[in-house]
């Protein structure tokens, strides 16, 4: 019973990889030939498209009921992003932070981060609310591609344009990639979500921590493995892009669409609104002193990122335990390492935002 759920999990888990690729390369192709910059589509569409595997969960998990692990991934996937891949993605090799990032997108991050605990605040995330995500992604998404279309209407108007015949065929291969990716994520989704919920029946975790761990885990390779070859390959900014653009989507489309598709809305349970939204948050706010300092991210700094995620993985673990460390673990963490961290910030912000109006 134990490897046939094992197995369902990771096929599941690879299909998601597979199905997102495609689906990278054939959207990543068709904004090309849209005349969207290549910024925007590492914001928009690659973003988007290696986050389509915790839409496909999410949206599956809320249809079948399962609204924890729908919520759970959302959560779980943003702080895997910021604090997991950045953390390894900057110890890899120090990430460049383009000044869009400091000036739009990661205060935007933060805003819409700041959006999940007060439309939760009720106990669930209900069709309205999903209406209004939904609508502010798509504001964002048109705002970043007029602006984009503007400033690279005079690079487009010197690039030669392809025949018909090769324009044509290029949109095709590319639509064809889009659908095959789409039917991989559902597919991959669907076991995923099941081996997940299997894993919790057996071992009598709940389906809230198997959401924040192993599912955001699973559902978030595509965006590790893509930060972590762009840290290797030089191309720094797309690494940082790439999960600021993805936690941006997480939050407005994949919640927004589960909060559509479930009937009764997506649960938000109490002990994740007390604990994981303001973990979410609290990474997402941590990242803008630290991008703004130089625009870069440092290995200390990578390092410092990695540390909060196991730290926070093992309170999950010794939670999900009841094990008599956890108090003395939480009180470790709540009176010396949070508020150490704290206090660095806001120094490094004091110091940027004093440097900024000297200038």
């Amino acid at each position: 019973m134990i490897s046939t759920t094992l197995l369902l999990f990771l096929l599941g888990a690879g299909l998601l990889v597979l199905g997102a690729d495609l689906l990278v390369r054939g959207g990543a192709r068709l904004a090309t030939a849209a005349g969207i910059s290549p910024l925007v589509v590492g914001f928009t569409v690659v973003a988007y498209g290696i986050s389509a595997p915790e839409m496909a969960v999410s949206v599956n998990s809320a249809l079948q009921g399962q609204v924890d692990i729908a919520f759970g991934n959302v959560v779980g996937s943003n702080i895997f992003n910021i604090l997991l891949i950045l953390g390894i993605s900057a110890l890899v090799a120090p990430l460049v932070v383009a000044r869009q990032l400091v000036r739009v997108d990661v205060p935007l991050m933060i805003g819409v981060c700041a959006l999940v605990p007060l439309l939760g605040f009720d106990g669930r995330i209900g069709r309205f609310d999903g209406l209004l995500l939904c609508a502010g992604l798509l504001a964002y998404s048109v705002f970043s591609i007029r602006i984009s279309r503007r400033e690279h209407a005079a690079i487009r108007e010197r690039v030669s344009a392809p025949s018909d015949g090769d324009a044509w065929k290029a949109v095709a291969v590319s639509v064809l990639l889009v659908v095959v990716g789409l039917v991989l994520l559902v597919l991959g989704a669907r076991w995923l979500v099941d081996g997940a919920v299997a894993f919790a029946q057996a071992f009598g975790v709940s389906e809230l921590v198997i959401g924040l761990t192993i599912v955001a885990a699973g559902t978030s390779l595509p965006e590790g493995a893509t930060s972590i070859v762009a840290a290797l390959r030089g191309q720094r900014d797309i690494a940082v892009g790439n999960v600021v653009g993805s936690s941006i989507f997480n939050v407005l489309a994949v919640l927004g669409l589960a909060g559509l598709a479930s009937p009764g809305g997506v649960a938000v349970s109490p002990v994740a609104l007390r604990f994981d939204v303001p973990v979410m948050i609290a990474a997402s706010v941590a990242c803008l002193p630290i991008f703004a300092r130089g625009h870069r991210i440092g290995r200390w700094e990578g390092a410092l990122f990695l540390g909060y995620y196991v730290a926070y993985t093992l309170h999950l673990v010794l939670s999900a335990n009841r094990s008599p460390v956890l108090p003395l673990f939480t009180w470790a963490m709540l009176g010396f390492a949070l508020p150490l961290t704290a206090i660095t910030l806001a120094v490094m912000a004091w110091r940027i935002f004093g440097c900024t109006r000297r200038a």
